[in-house]
């Protein structure tokens, strides 16, 4: 007996220009939740911070540092996963809504136009350092710092990478 081939999603139709999320973002009803970040070399402790951060509204907005913006912050051999690619990766996860690049050095614009109910970032951030926060919570939102998934972060990785084998 075969089995049914899954349907195929359009998970590219999850990436947006800005334009398209804010007009995407008008017709959502339930809290909208945004986070943002670099997310090269995906690994299991973004997915873990991606699934909490969705689990605190009814769609997640990832804002995606464009090449030359992740050049900007980790120097210029980042990043090693090519932004299209990088959005699409973030675009199959189930928990992920939407994706919007942004070149700017932080995402506030983006957290200004999309005006989430719910700011995410990793509990590494402190407060005063999560850019949006005061947006955010001065219309009503609320911040969450997510918990993180001990040992899974990019530089633990490239360290592992960077090991000559045993």
């Amino acid at each position: 007996m075969a089995l049914d081939a899954p349907p195929r999603l359009n998970t590219a139709a999850k990436v947006r220009t800005l334009e398209a999320a804010a007009e995407w973002r008008a017709r959502q009803r339930g809290p909208v939740v945004f986070t943002n970040g670099v997310f090269d070399l995906l690994h299991a402790g973004h997915v873990s911070l991606l699934e909490a951060a969705r689990a605190e509204g009814e769609a997640l907005v990832v804002g995606l540092n464009t090449d030359a913006s992740v050049r900007r912050v980790k120097g210029p051999d980042r990043p090693f996963v090519p932004e299209g690619e990088r959005a699409r990766l973030l675009a199959a996860l189930a928990c992920v809504d939407c994706v919007v690049l942004f070149d700017e050095p932080t995402p506030l614009a983006l957290v200004r136009r999309l005006r989430p109910d719910v700011l995410a970032k990793g509990a590494d951030y402190p407060r005063d350092a999560i850019v949006g926060a005061d947006e955010v919570e001065g219309w009503g939102g609320r911040v969450v710092r997510v918990a993180l998934v001990p040992g899974q972060s990019t530089t633990a990785l490239l360290d592992r990478l960077r090991r000559p084998p045993r």
